[in-house]
């Protein structure tokens, strides 16, 4: 399988996840493509669901939020769409300059993005101890990017090891599970501690809370994958609107996330100022007297005034060793102090 995740290329790898907001429309899907490919993302990610194969009668309501589903099992039914229809979205995907990605929830699933050819899995954070789906992903050989949300750090560490033995392209994200993420269940510290805990892995951020201002926090961190929910506008309904940005802020996190890799990948050297060496001669300032002084006058503080350019009398920096040193001539307001002009 020769395909990669495209970081450390030329930015971050940005995946919009439209997830639910589609609301089982097929049209709202492909309008989302549309939509999303116009925003620089790199990936639009799904999520695959077979009622039959995920869920039961017994699955609990997340959130009542819908009127027109009973269940939640009518809810993924819902949400479903045909294996014909998976494979002309992937299609269509691809042919917008888009990688598709989706999270299957059943082994079924797989084998109907298999079909459909998925490029990349993602594996929900209630999925992380399923390992009889992490088995079926791994068979695969794509790429899988693990979300960490619900998961404790030794339930992420089993499903490293496990997809890793299977020799698996892997990669961490950061990740709360609530909707909207408040600023306190950020959890950016996480994102260096898996960078630590995981060095040869490919580490980023799910973002949940409605914001650009945390993907540029988590790139600035050096996440090199970032995945949020998008919507078209966050008076539409679905369980994800008030934690998704707008396509609007979705380009502008995208351009901000361009910038900062960018940054990143070129670091400063302040110990080296030589290019600045023209601009300091004119920004960087001499001494001057700020009144008429005579000869013989001592000089004080008081007297004292710093004026551009650089170069012109003695350093703006060097003040202190003038105070108390007499004048060997008369001296004009204004005028540059320099050596010649105090008696040492």
């Amino acid at each position: 399988m020769d395909f990669k995740i495209k970081t450390h290329c030329t930015s971050i790898y940005t995946i919009a996840e439209i997830g639910q907001a589609h609301e089982g429309s097929l049209g709202m899907l492909y309008a989302y493509i549309d939509a999303v490919a116009k925003t620089g993302v790199d990936a639009i990610k799904f999520q695959t669901h077979m009622a039959h194969a995920e869920s039961s009668e017994f699955e609990p309501f997340r959130v009542k939020f819908s009127k027109q589903d009973q269940t939640r099992y009518e809810y993924w039914e819902r949400m479903s769409f045909t294996q014909e229809q998976w494979n002309e979205i992937g299609e269509y995907t691809k042919a917008k300059g888009l990688d598709f990605i989706s999270s299957p929830f059943s082994n079924a699933a797989v084998d109907l993005l298999e079909e459909a050819k998925v490029d990349v899995y993602k594996i929900g954070s209630g999925e992380v101890t399923n390992l009889l789906l992490l088995e079926k992903i791994a068979q695969t050989q794509k790429p899988v990017i693990i979300s960490s949300g619900m998961s404790s750090y030794q339930e992420l560490d089993d499903a490293v090891q496990f997809l890793l033995e299977r020799k698996a392209d892997v990669s961490i994200l950061q990740c709360t599970t609530a909707y909207p993420t408040q600023p306190e269940q950020y959890g950016l510290n996480v994102i260096t501690e898996l960078q630590k805990r995981y060095p040869n892995l490919k580490i980023g951020f799910s973002d949940h809370s409605g914001t650009i201002a945390t993907g540029i926090a988590a790139s600035t961190l050096g996440a090199e994958i970032l995945e949020f929910h998008v919507v078209f506008h966050k008076d539409m309904f679905g369980p994800d609107v008030e934690a998704s940005l707008t396509l609007e802020e979705t380009s502008t996190l995208v351009e901000a996330t361009k910038k900062i890799y960018t940054a990143l990948k070129n670091p400063m050297d302040k110990a080296n100022h030589q290019e600045f060496s023209s601009l300091k001669a004119i920004f960087e300032k001499s001494l001057a007297v700020n009144k008429d002084l005579p000869k013989g006058h001592v000089v004080c503080f008081e007297d004292l005034e710093a004026k551009k350019p650089k170069g012109y009398g003695i350093d703006a920096s060097s003040y202190q060793a003038l105070i108390g040193k007499k004048l060997v001539k008369d001296m004009k307001a204004w005028a540059f102090l320099t050596d010649d002009d105090i008696k040492n």
